[in-house]
C-alpha cells in the first residue's frame, strides 16, 4: 500500500480499538511505528508481544522527553484529550496531530462517506443507515466509533462503494481534511463535561462533521433540537431536517425539505415519499427520530426508496437495546441491558404503551429512581428487582406498582414466567451497572436471553 508516511516516523498515542487499528493501517503503509500508552507492558498483556513482534516500538508509562518533537505526525486515540501540554508542544514545531478518523479518510478520501454523531442514538442510526444502504445493492462499510475502525476499512478502499461511520466529539476533534458527503447531527444533550469546558464547547467539537463539505454535500438536522439547529449554521450545503411533531426550532439555516413522523410511519415532504414503521427494533419516538435520519441519509445519498423500506422492515435492531428476544405465549420478552442509567429507563418506557413488567437493580450510579416511577405510571404493573440497588428501587416504587424482589436475574425472570399474562412485555431495563453481578451489560444481556429462550 503506497503511502507519503512509507519510512516517515510515526507515533501512535493509545492504545484502544482504533489506536491499535491505526497502527495496522500504518505498518501497511511502511511507516516506523511507535506506540503509546498510561498503562506498563504487563497491563497491555498480549498487546505489547504483538506490537513488538511486528516491529512497533512500545513506549509506557510517560513519554521521554523530545519523542513527540522527533515524529512526522503523531496519531492520537479518541480517548486522548487534544489540548495536552506534550500535543500542544509538538504542535507548536510543527508536528501535525491527527485522529485515527483523519488517517483513515486520508485513504479512503475516493469513498463517499455519511457521517453520523449527536448525543443519542448514534449508534442504532448508523447500523440502521447502513442497513439502507446495503439493501440499495452497494458494498458498505459500517463502523468508526461503533464496531471497526475506519482505519480498518482504509486497509483495502477499493472494497467500499460508501461509508457509514459513527463520529463522537472525540474522534471529530481530530479531523482536519476529513469530509462527509452526508453529515447528521441527531441531538445534543449536556455529556462529556469532564472534557469540555461547557455544553457550548461540546456542541462545537459537533459541528466539525460539517467541516470540508461542499458542493454535492448535504446535511441532515434534528428539526425540533434548537441547539443543533443553531450548529447547523455551520453547514455551508443544503440542510435537511428531521420532526416527530413537525415543528422545526428557530435560529437554524432554511431547509430544503423535511421528514415529518406519522401515525405507523413518516413521510419525506420534498419528495413526496411515505414510509411505513412497523419494525419492532424501531419501535419509540427516538427510533422514529432514528429511522427518518438513517433515511435522509440513504436517500439523499442514492438509495432507493424501495431498498430503504425495505431495510425499514428488515433491520434487526443492535443487541441490549430494546431487543424483542421472543413472543411466548402472548407475552413478549425485551432484553435492554444496555439501559445502565435512570435516562436511557425513560427512552425505554416511552417506548411502550403499557402492560409492563419491568427488571430492574444492579449497581446503582447514586441517580434518584422517582422519575422513572413517574414515567412509568400507568405503564409499569410489576416491579421484579435484582442486584445491589434493589431495595432502593423497591422503595422508589412502594405504592406505585407490584413490587418482587428477586435478586438474581435467573429468578427474575422465573418470576416473571409466572406473572405475565398474553398482552404483557416483561422488559430487562436495569437503569443500574451490571458489574455487582455480571462482566458487563451485554454480559447481563445475554444471560437474560439464554435464560428466556429456555423458559
Amino acid at each position: 500500500m503506497p503511502s507519503a508516511l512509507s519510512g516517515q516516523k510515526v507515533l501512535v498515542f493509545g492504545l484502544a480499538k482504533s489506536g491499535l487499528a491505526a497502527i495496522r493501517l500504518l505498518l501497511a503503509q511502511g511507516a516506523q511505528v511507535t506506540a503509546l500508552d498510561a498503562r506498563d507492558e504487563a497491563a497491555l498483556g498480549d498487546v505489547a508481544r504483538e506490537l513488538k513482534s511486528q516491529g512497533v516500538t512500545l513506549v509506557t508509562g510517560s513519554a521521554p522527553p523530545g519523542l513527540f518533537e522527533e515524529q512526522a505526525l503523531v496519531v492520537v486515540s479518541p480517548g486522548v484529550p487534544l489540548v495536552l501540554p506534550e500535543l500542544q508542544e509538538a504542535r507548536k514545531v510543527g508536528v501535525p496531530i491527527w485522529g485515527e478518523i483523519e488517517l483513515a479518510w486520508r485513504s479512503l478520501s475516493s469513498v463517499p462517506l455519511f457521517g453520523i454523531t449527536g448525543t443519542n442514538g448514534k449508534s442504532t442510526t448508523t447500523a440502521l443507515t447502513g442497513e439502507l444502504f446495503k439493501r440499495g445493492g452497494g458494498r458498505t462499510f459500517v463502523g468508526g466509533n461503533l464496531g471497526l475502525p475506519l482505519a480498518e476499512a482504509a486497509l483495502k478502499p477499493q472494497d467500499w462503494d460508501s461509508l457509514v461511520v459513527e463520529l463522537s466529539s472525540f474522534q471529530l476533534e481530530g479531523i482536519l481534511q476529513m469530509k462527509a458527503k452526508g453529515a447528521v447531527i441527531l441531538n445534543l444533550t449536556p455529556d462529556h463535561l469532564d472534557r469540555y469546558p461547557t455544553h457550548d464547547a461540546y456542541g462545537e467539537a459537533k459541528a466539525r462533521i460539517f467541516l470540508n463539505q461542499g458542493l454535492g454535500d448535504f446535511a441532515v438536522l434534528n428539526a425540533e433540537d434548537a441547539h443543533v439547529m443553531r450548529l447547523g449554521n455551520h453547514a455551508n450545503v443544503p440542510a435537511y431536517g428531521f420532526s416527530v411533531s413537525g415543528q422545526v426550532a428557530p435560529g437554524g439555516p432554511q431547509l430544503k425539505g423535511l421528514a415529518v413522523a406519522r401515525p405507523g410511519g413518516f413521510r419525506l415532504d420534498f419528495l413526496n415519499e411515505d414510509y411505513t414503521l412497523t419494525n419492532r427494533a424501531l419501535r419509540g419516538a427516538h427510533n422514529a427520530q432514528n429511522a427518518m435520519a438513517a433515511t435522509l441519509l440513504a436517500r439523499l445519498g442514492g438509495v432507493s426508496r424501495e431498498a430503504v423500506q425495505a431495510g425499514l422492515d428488515s433491520y434487526p435492531g443492535l443487541p441490549h437495546r430494546l431487543e424483542s428476544v421472543r413472543v411466548l405465549d402472548g407475552v413478549e420478552w425485551v432484553n435492554d441491558s444496555k439501559a445502565t442509567n435512570v435516562d436511557s429507563v425513560l427512552v425505554a418506557l416511552r417506548a411502550f404503551a403499557g402492560n409492563l413488567l419491568l427488571i430492574a437493580g444492579g449497581k446503582g450510579k447514586g441517580a434518584p429512581y422517582q422519575p422513572m416511577v413517574d414515567e412509568g405510571r400507568g405503564k409499569v404493573k410489576a416491579v421484579l428487582t435484582i442486584g445491589q440497588d434493589a431495595e432502593k428501587l423497591a422503595a422508589a416504587y412502594e405504592g406505585q406498582a407490584a413490587v418482587h424482589p428477586c435478586g438474581t436475574l435467573d429468578a427474575a425472570v422465573r418470576k416473571a414466567r409466572e406473572l405475565a399474562k398474553a398482552g404483557d412485555t416483561v422488559l430487562l431495563s436495569p437503569a443500574c451497572a451490571s458489574y455487582d453481578q455480571f462482566k458487563n451489560f451485554e454480559d447481563r444481556g445475554d444471560t437474560f436471553k439464554r435464560l428466556v429462550q429456555a423458559l
